[in-house]
């Protein structure tokens, strides 16, 4: 196994406005004054412990996940990422309805280079139906704010599959997606999670699966068409902005989790791979940032590889397996012919054909 030079950083904030009813993410409605100096500090802490399991290794990837971390101000980005002198991507998450204008600035000069705005749809009736806060004119208004701010790349995050959608309607939210012109669009079908509100009391009138495959082939083909390559299951980019942070989880990189509910995983030079987790309650983890950390079964680490490696269009080279979990390919060698000559997996490196990526639920269960 040779752990890799570079790893990433995720950082969690917890709270949002409002939870969703699909969201089954570790989120919290804050009923509260938001506690950003202590919560930033034990930030800085839990950055420090983890920055020890990683010694000299590169941290070059930053991404603000929640929660809704656009609800605390730039100065907490700006403090944590004087920190990260060799991030060169840093994503920030954010919340049509909780940025003010004038706010893409200041996180610009905080150092983000990189926004996902969470649009969801642009149907206000369905914006309701999905709990967000924002409006259709909330959307807009935020891309065109991120772009006067000179962020280098924007990301919009779309659902479809949506109650009662049509083919139409689906496609037109791409349509207006497309014509704010963001650099990647994260497009994905909206499942319904165990413990979600939407698990509890289903909306009505959900796509079958038949009209949601329609969807997808369609939503797809008009992606390519304005030059959005597909390169992960529900990721397209324009050329250069692929999502380097995301890229490395799918590649079974390594990448260290803080704050509250975050996950990390880290490869030793012995070959063990050990995943950390902290506290999901906010109050737990402000009392105690450390978490905990569990080294991952040596015979569970090629499925988890083939399990992130298959969502992306292109795979990866044969060199990376070995790499990355420390056995030759011949552990999988029969499982990956079997594939093979279902016309679902490609010979000259760990990736599937277009048919197979249509079965990838099914294909990764071989491995597991």
């Amino acid at each position: 196994m040779t752990p890799p030079v570079d790893v990433g950083l995720y950082v969690h904030f917890p709270w949002c406005v409002r939870k969703c009813p699909y969201c089954d993410f570790n989120s919290h409605p804050l009923k509260e004054p938001l506690r950003e100096i202590e919560y930033r500090d034990t930030l800085l802490r839990d950055l420090e412990r983890e920055s020890e399991r990683f010694g000299d290794r590169r941290i070059t990837t930053v991404y603000f996940g929640g929660g809704t971390p656009s609800l605390f101000s730039p100065d907490t980005f700006r403090i944590l990422l004087v920190r990260l002198p060799d991030a060169r991507e840093v994503t920030l998450e954010a919340n049509p309805g909780t940025v003010e204008r004038g706010d893409f600035a200041d996180y610009r000069r905080a150092g983000i280079t990189r926004v996902s705005l969470g649009a969801q749809s642009f149907d206000a009736a369905r914006l309701k139906v999905l709990g967000r806060i924002h409006g259709t004119d909330d959307i807009g208004n935020a891309a065109r704010e991120a772009k006067s701010a000179a962020i280098p790349s924007l990301n919009v995050d779309l659902m479809y599959a949506l109650p009662r959608q049509t083919v139409e309607e689906a496609l037109d939210d791409l349509e207006r997606a497309i014509r704010l012109e963001p650099d990647h669009i994260s497009w994905y079908q909206l499942t319904i999670e165990p413990k979600t509100e939407f698990a509890r009391r289903p909306p009505s009138g959900l796509p079958d699966t038949d009209r949601a495959a329609e969807i997808e082939e369609a939503g797809i083909a008009l992606l390519a068409s304005h030059g959005y390559e597909r390169y992960e299951v529900s990721a397209f980019a324009r050329d250069g902005h692929a999502c380097a942070h995301n890229v490395n989880y799918w590649r079974f990189g390594d990448y260290a989790g803080i704050g509250a509910g975050a996950h990390g995983k880290v490869s030793g030079a012995k070959g063990d791979v050990i995943r950390t987790a902290k506290a999901s309650q906010p109050r737990l983890y402000l009392d105690d940032g450390d978490g905990q950390a569990n080294t991952v079964p040596q015979g569970e680490l090629p499925g988890e590889f083939m399990m992130n490696a298959l969502r992306l269009v292109d795979g990866v080279e044969h060199e990376l397996f070995e790499a990355r979990t420390g056995f030759g390919l011949d552990v999988i060698a029969d499982k990956v012919a079997e594939v093979v000559d279902w016309g679902l997996m490609r010979t000259d490196r760990l990736a599937l054909t277009g048919k197979g990526f249509q079965q990838l639920n099914g294909v990764v269960g071989r491995f597991l």
